[in-house]
């Protein structure tokens, strides 16, 4: 009887618990997506002009691939005939005088490395320090990164083979970013400063000489000073960010300046500069200490308006073979995606 009473007080229980009516099922199911808004006439102009570029882009690589195919396959040719036509002394002689001139481009290659060490280094002790700031990684795309990254090894490049080099620094380097760096041949062994923290951080200690390079700058760049250390926003396609690195510069009570480009030149409509081509500005300024060569030497005519002063930069010095060899892959990886010049970023 006791146990027939407890039962009924549960049941009363459960009864006085239980909701009205039963909860509606809930719906997991993904919200169907937007309807893509139709790109305007001005959009769908500059798309397709993109596109041409692309398309023209790749055929010409295709061609010059195939040139260079055809180059190497006469050369073979002419070489294989050579030494069928020689005797067998001229035959050794050859093969000996080519292995010669092998040996010795291989010595000339390291004795290039090792200079180029020696500048890196004395950078590093005594140098202008310059950061690329990539502490937007999370603002981006996995292919805006992608292309940031190609211009960060751009960057490298120059600032190696410049005879008055940067010490150069990466700071907030993580997630994506971090991981499409790793990617890069040889990275880890690139004489460079890589921090995961932001500079903020990394140069706590320094705070007072850090200059956020921005056009949103009210401070007109007049030269550059070794005690301070310039920043570059790493941000592509930051026209979706108007006034960013201002703000991060305001918001962390450090100075911000630009460059006097106004000051020497014109920009035409596309007024944009891409990560690399301030860094080569900048290095190109402390070969030079010369703004209007530095300019005019970096931005591309077609940035350009106007007349150009006569600047000695049409006949740049040849390269050196480790040199051409990394400007022929930066050329095969290259993706010029810039960033405003003039408007806010």
């Amino acid at each position: 009887m006791a146990a027939a009473t407890e039962n009924d007080d549960n049941d009363s229980l459960a009864n006085h618990l239980k909701p009205d009516s039963e909860p509606a099922p809930v719906n997991l199911s993904p919200p169907p997506p937007a309807e893509e808004k139709p790109l305007s006439k001005n959009a769908q102009k500059k798309q397709l002009k993109q596109q041409r570029y692309e398309a023209k882009k790749a055929e010409k690589k295709a061609q010059e691939k195939e040139h260079k195919r055809k180059e190497g396959e006469r050369k073979h040719k002419e070489w294989e005939e050579t030494l069928a036509n020689a005797t067998e002394e001229e035959r050794l002689k050859l093969i000996e005088s080519r292995r010669s001139l092998r040996k010795e481009r291989m010595e000339k290659r390291s004795e290039e490395k090792e200079k180029k060490m020696e500048r890196l280094t004395k950078a590093k002790e005594i140098g202008q320090n310059i950061v690329i700031d990539v502490d937007f990684a999370h603002l981006m795309s996995e292919s805006e990164i992608s292309s940031l990254v190609q211009q960060i090894m751009y960057c490298y490049a120059v600032n190696g083979r410049s005879s008055s080099p940067c010490h150069l620094w990466l700071t907030g380097v993580q997630g994506e970013m971090s991981t499409q760096l790793d990617k890069l041949p040889g990275f880890e062994k690139w004489f460079i400063e890589k921090e995961s923290r932001c500079y903020i951080e990394a140069m706590a200690d320094r705070k007072e000489n850090l200059v956020y390079l921005t056009a949103d700058s009210e401070t007109v760049l007049e030269d550059l000073d070794p005690k301070d250390i310039y920043i570059i926003g790493g941000l592509v396609d930051r026209n979706r960010f108007k006034g960013i690195t201002m703000n991060k510069a305001q918001e962390q009570g450090i100075k911000t300046a630009k460059l006097p480009i106004g000051e020497y030149m014109k920009m035409s409509s596309s007024q944009v500069l891409t990560v690399n081509q301030v860094l080569e500005i900048l290095v190109k300024f402390l070969e030079t200490r010369d703004w209007k060569t530095s300019f005019f030497t970096v931005i591309p005519q077609r940035k350009r308006t106007g007349v150009d002063p006569v600047v000695d930069c049409s006949k740049p010095e040849p390269l050196s073979e480790e040199h051409q060899e990394e400007d022929d892959l930066l050329e095969r990886k290259k993706v010029c995606v810039e960033a405003p010049l003039e408007s806010g970023s």
